[in-house]
């Protein structure tokens, strides 16, 4: 139906992530978007601050907003399944292309270009910070998980940090130097 790509972009509210595994707080994919995109912008910035980049930081934060919208339609598969392997990893490529038009199909003609490249986000190196930062993003929510002491979360963290530190990314290091301990922190912490 024409003109219903936002209020299905807005269902992401519904889309539930970790399936998988007991959360002591849930996640919607619309709080990890929105976390997704902090932390591509901090990304960005840090690499155009540090390390002689040149991002546009306005067009990565974008990529980052809508990067798991095709996910109303597919909902968060759990990454064990989506990776188990090349079969499925391929079908579901397809089911999130199908998604991507689907969504594109919602927009009157002249709006589609413009989120087409949105959700194809083909400017690859825009797409490998957001990937970046939507591994990070999962690696919060894990220390999250565990200073509430649900262990549930300990391999995922575990495999999620090495994941982290295989991109060779200076922007990303310096994030894991500087910053990530203080996730660790409580309110009160914080504040000192």
């Amino acid at each position: 139906m024409k003109n219903s790509f936002f209020p299905m972009i807005f269902r992401q509210k519904y889309i539930r992530r970790w399936g998988l595994m007991r959360n002591t707080n849930e996640e919607t994919l619309t709080e990890h978007s929105y976390e997704v995109a902090v932390l591509t912008h901090a990304l960005c910035s840090i690499g155009n601050a540090y390390f002689g980049k040149s991002y546009n930081t306005d067009k990565a934060v974008s990529y980052a907003l809508f990067h798991d919208a095709q996910e109303v339609y597919t909902g968060d598969m759990p990454t064990p399944a989506k990776y188990y392997n090349e079969i499925i990893r391929l079908n579901y490529a397809e089911i999130e292309e199908n998604a991507t038009k689907k969504l594109l199909s919602m927009l009157p003609d002249e709006l589609k270009e413009g989120y087409a490249e949105l959700l194809y986000q083909n400017d690859p190196e825009l797409h490998r910070i957001v990937k970046a930062a939507d591994k990070l993003s999962a690696y919060i929510k894990c220390i999250e998980e565990l200073k509430c002491n649900n262990n549930e979360f300990k391999s995922a963290a575990e495999s999620t940090l090495k994941a982290l530190k295989s991109y060779e990314m200076p922007e990303l290091e310096y994030f894991i130097e500087k910053f990530l301990p203080a996730f660790e922190n409580d309110l009160d912490e914080l504040q000192l």
